[in-house]
């Protein structure tokens, strides 16, 4: 049987853990191109073949609701970022591609980001890295 109070006192220290490096690192997208979101947006585009994903897995991976996710699809098509089209194969869904502008401003931002992301992380271990990223593939497989 699990420990209520190590389970509670441990959630604690991770999600203090994440608001911390997440607020950190939200000084990587200042004078960017770019918002945080719009990175989150992009990152799943840009990894997709052909930089091409359907919105409804972009949304699953985002921390925001559906609403606002299309919310800030539309913004980023109407600036250049996304190109939005209906879904072949899912008559409800929409296509999204980064188009030049957006995969470069995604990866503009993405090598310093990266290097941030390695520099807060580097005070553990690759072991201890490789144990948080099973345990948190855990976590979220529960």
């Amino acid at each position: 049987m699990t420990d209520r109070k190590l389970a509670l006192e441990a959630w604690e220290s991770l999600f203090r853990a994440q608001h911390e490096l997440l607020a950190a690192m939200g000084a990587d997208f200042e004078g960017t191109t770019i918002t945080q979101a719009e990175y989150d947006v992009l990152l799943t585009v840009t990894r997709s073949p052909e930089m091409t994903a359907r919105l409804r897995d972009v949304t699953a991976n985002m921390l925001i609701s559906q609403p606002s996710v299309s919310r800030l699809v539309d913004r980023m098509v109407s600036s250049g970022l996304l190109t939005k089209s209906a879904d072949p194969e899912d008559g409800r869904g929409s296509l999204l591609t980064a188009t030049d502008a957006g995969a470069h401003s995604f990866r503009s931002v993405a090598t310093v980001h990266g290097r941030s992301i390695a520099e807060r992380m580097s005070s553990l271990s690759n072991e201890e890295l490789r144990t948080l990223h099973s345990l948190t593939q855990k976590l979220r497989g529960a």
